[in-house]
C-alpha cells in the first residue's frame, strides 16, 4: 500500500486518527527508509505520527523495518551493551561515555551510537572526540573490554534522515524513539533505553514487552542512557520481553550533591571523566549502581561472557 494511504489513517488527528498493524507499520516505514516517497510525504508522516501518538504495535513495525535494513555490528559471542545517546547535554554534564568506559573496564563490550539532533546541545560524540577517542568510521566487532562510538548513519542512512526531519519542522518523529530501542548488534545486545516523560516510560516498556527485548528502562540524564548522577533512578530490566525490578528511585531529600563539572562543555566533561577514572574523584553513586546492575545482567545471558578483568586505559 502507498504511502498516501497510510497517511489518510494515521493523519485524521488525535481523536480521529486509526493507528496501523504491526504489518503495515513495517511497510511503511520500510518505505520511508529506503528512500522510495517524497520529502512532502516524509513530512505527512512525521506530523501526523507526532499528533496522533505510536502505538506499542507500530513501534514494534517500525522496529522490524528498521532491523531488517541496519547495517549491523557483527557477533561477538557476547552479548554487547549497546547505549543510544541522542539527546546530549544541556545543564548538566553529558556523561555517557563515562557509563560506556566504566562498563567497558569491567569487561563488557560497549557500543555507543548516535547522531546530534540539536546543534546547542553537547553530544557524546564531542566528549569522546575531547578524551581522545574518534567516532567510528565503519562498522567495528567489538571485543570484551572495547568501547566504540557509532555514528547513526552507519547503521542506516535512512534513519540518519529521518532523525534529520527534526531539524526542518522542529518537532521529534518516530525515529527518535526508535533509535533508543533498536539492537543494532547481529548476537545479543543488552539495550540501555531512556526516557524524560513518563508516557514514554509506559510506550518503550510495552514494546520492550512486545518484541522479548533484552533490554534495561530508566529515567535518564536529560534522555541520555545514563542514570542521573544526583539521585538514583529506578532501573527496570527486561529479560525476553519480561519486566524486573532492579532498582527502585531514591526516595527522600539528598543529604549531599556529588561534584560535577560547572560546565557541560566537552571539555570539562572529558576532564572529570578522566579523574573519575583516574580514581582523582569517586564515581557518582547512582551511575555506580548502574553500572553494577548491567554488569549483573550480562552474567545472566548464556553468550555474555564477560571478563571482569578486562581493562579499558582511560585516555
Amino acid at each position: 500500500m502507498g504511502i498516501s494511504q497510510y497517511i489518510k489513517e494515521i493523519g485524521r488527528g488525535k481523536d480521529g486518527a486509526r493507528s496501523l498493524s504491526r504489518e503495515h507499520a513495517t511497510d511503511l516505514l520500510g518505505q520511508v527508509l529506503d528512500g522510495r516517497v517524497t520529502d512532502l510525504e516524509i513530512g505527512g508522516f512525521c506530523l501526523a505520527m507526532r499528533i496522533k501518538g505510536e502505538t506499542p504495535p507500530e513501534m514494534a513495525g517500525f522496529l522490524d523495518a528498521t532491523h531488517a535494513r541496519l547495517q549491523r555490528v557483527p557477533h561477538n559471542g557476547l552479548t554487547t551493551v549497546v547505549l543510544p545517546s541522542y539527546n546530549g547535554a544541556r545543564k548538566l554534564p553529558v556523561l555517557t561515555p563515562l557509563l560506556a568506559l566504566l562498563l567497558a573496564r569491567g569487561g563488557a563490550a560497549v557500543l555507543v551510537h548516535g547522531s546530534a539532533t540539536e546543534d546547542r546541545r553537547i553530544t557524546s560524540a564531542e566528549v569522546f572526540a575531547a578524551l581522545g577517542q574518534a567516532a567510528q568510521t565503519s562498522v567495528p566487532q567489538l571485543q570484551a573490554g572495547q568501547c566504540a562510538y557509532l555514528p547513526t548513519e552507519l547503521l542506516s542512512p535512512g534513519l540518519k534522515r529521518l532523525l534529520d526531519v527534526r531539524r526542518a519542522v522542529g518537532l521529534r518523529n518516530p525515529a527518535h524513539s526508535l533509535v533508543k530501542l533498536m539492537n543494532p548488534c547481529e548476537g545479543a545486545a543488552l539495550v540501555v533505553g531512556s526516557y524524560t516523560h513518563p508516557e514514554y516510560a509506559l510506550s518503550m516498556a510495552q514494546t520492550f514487552a512486545l518484541v522479548g527485548a533484552h533490554a534495561l528502562l530508566l529515567r535518564g540524564t536529560e534522555g541520555e542512557p545514563v542514570a542521573d548522577a544526583r539521585r538514583t533512578p529506578q532501573m527496570d530490566a527486561f529479560r525476553d520481553g519480561e519486566r524486573i525490578l532492579l532498582q527502585p528511585a531514591q526516595a527522600g531529600s539528598l543529604a549531599s550533591l556529588p561534584e560535577l563539572p560547572r560546565e557541560v562543555d566537552a571539555a570539562s566533561t572529558a576532564a572529570y571523566i578522566r579523574d573519575v577514572l583516574d580514581d582523582r574523584k569517586p564515581v557518582p553513586a547512582p551511575i555506580a549502581l548502574q553500572v553494577a546492575h548491567i554488569l549483573q545482567e550480562l552474567q545472566r545471558q548464556p553468550t555474555a561472557k564477560t571478563s571482569r578483568t578486562a581493562k579499558v586505559s582511560p585516555p
